[in-house]
């Protein structure tokens, strides 16, 4: 039988996946990078608001406020939605992620993951750079737009909080401003934020596929095989292709996202992994409209991102069976609002694209060795936050493995957290 042998073999190529197996590369290690599909970014990390989210310093916890959970309990919010048949599986997460949600827990999160949003935008800069795709980062932040002045002050506020935080900082625009930024936007707003940190990705799945060929390269190798076959052998872990041919190495990291559990679970880990499904659907503007940055409707529930595919609708968060059929009922809904706000042609997608968001109670990944498994390393369960985090994540991981001294302090990222 065929054997291919290396240091480490990375499981999943999406921007978690591939961002670490290249700085596992950078240090020297001999990487096989694994995913089910022949290309990277294929799955989630193909379909988001393609935001590095420098100034997102306050992860996304669940309500507090009870408008709010009435509002999501009625199943008619496009922020929300929920498969009535999935509640016995999804409740028993959602109560977890709602206690961890308190005000204290949410703040030690914010804690925990600020060191990693404060590197994101840096981390991305220096493989954008060498992978050679300087037209895939674009500078242009996002504009969160407000239609109430309940809505704008508590965006405000929000800001204000932030500021204090982490030094974050954003220009508050009135209706006017709005307009010479967005000339093509209608509507009435009580005004906006234009959070200027963060870049923008006009193609994330290109720049997956991108750091994926950055990469190989690099000499790394890139194999098409089930993640499902890896097992723990005298000489380190396993995994097989199709054909039956053998990967062993020293190493495995699972980075495998919603779907980690899958190799976590057979081997006796109870991690609670939860997912946030979420959809999109690219149309093209009418006539000469452009759109000038990433715009978030606070109070429609909705964003727009100009893409290169064309303007991507992008909806909230769906709790249902991570393989139940899609059901994108929030694009229907928000599709109107959408409309109204900016002048929409034609879809460019036969229909809406369906994708799932691996998320933790507490709204941090799982970084670092797994306490019973030697060689054992998990990367993934990064929430909304996968392109933003990948490249930051996959130095923290690679500095843990390598013996270096990681750059932020990894043990709010352990799985022993749950045990």
């Amino acid at each position: 039988m065929t054997e291919l042998r290396a240091d480490v073999i990375v499981l999943g190529a999406g921007m978690v996946g591939v961002s670490a197996a290249l700085h596992l590369q950078k240090r020297g290690r001999d990487v096989i990078l694994v995913d089910k599909h022949g290309a990277a970014g294929e799955e989630t990390s193909y379909g988001n608001a393609g935001l590095i989210e420098r100034a997102s310093v306050f992860p996304y916890m669940f309500p507090r406020d009870i408008h709010h959970i009435l509002r999501y309990a009625l199943n008619r919010s496009a922020e929300a939605h929920y498969h009535l048949d999935a509640l016995p599986v999804v409740l028993p997460w959602l109560w977890r992620y709602f206690r961890a949600s308190s005000p204290e827990g949410a703040m030690r999160s914010a804690k925990a993951a600020l060191p990693l949003i404060q590197r994101s935008l840096v981390e991305h800069e220096a493989l954008i750079e060498e992978a050679g795709v300087p037209e895939l980062l674009r500078r242009t932040g996002w504009i969160k737009l407000f239609r109430s002045e309940a809505s704008m002050a508590n965006g405000v506020a929000e800001l204000e909080r932030a500021r204090q935080f982490a030094g974050v900082d954003a220009d508050v625009l009135d209706a006017a401003a709005i307009g010479e930024r967005e000339p093509h936007l209608s509507g009435s707003f009580a005004g906006a934020i234009h959070w200027s940190a963060p870049g923008f990705i006009p193609d994330p799945g290109a720049l997956a596929k991108a750091y994926a060929a950055l990469f190989v390269r690099n000499g790394g190798r890139f194999i098409t095989a089930d993640a499902r076959t890896l097992e723990q052998v005298s000489q380190g872990w396993q995994v097989k292709n199709e054909a039956g041919e053998a990967m062993i190495a020293r190493e495995v990291v699972v980075a495998l996202g919603p779907w980690s559990d899958l190799v976590f679970a057979p081997l006796g880990y109870n991690i609670p992994l939860g997912i946030k499904r979420g959809y999109h659907q690219h149309f093209a503007p009418r006539g000469n409209a452009v759109l000038n940055h990433p715009i978030l409707d606070a109070d429609g529930g909705f964003l727009l991102a100009p893409m290169n595919r064309g303007i991507r609708l992008t909806t909230g968060a769906e709790f249902a069976r991570r393989d139940a059929p899609p059901t994108p009922v929030q694009i229907d809904r928000t599709l109107p609002l959408a409309r109204g706000l900016f002048p929409l042609d034609g879809a460019l997608d036969a229909t809406p694209w369906m994708g799932r968001r691996p998320c933790l109670p507490d709204m941090l990944p799982v970084i670092g060795a797994a306490p019973r498994h030697s060689g054992l390393w998990f990367d993934f369960g990064h929430q909304h936050h996968g392109l933003t985090l990948g490249p930051a994540t996959g130095r923290l991981l690679a500095e843990m493995m390598t013996g270096e001294q990681p750059f932020a302090d990894a043990a709010p990222f352990a799985a022993q957290r749950f045990s």
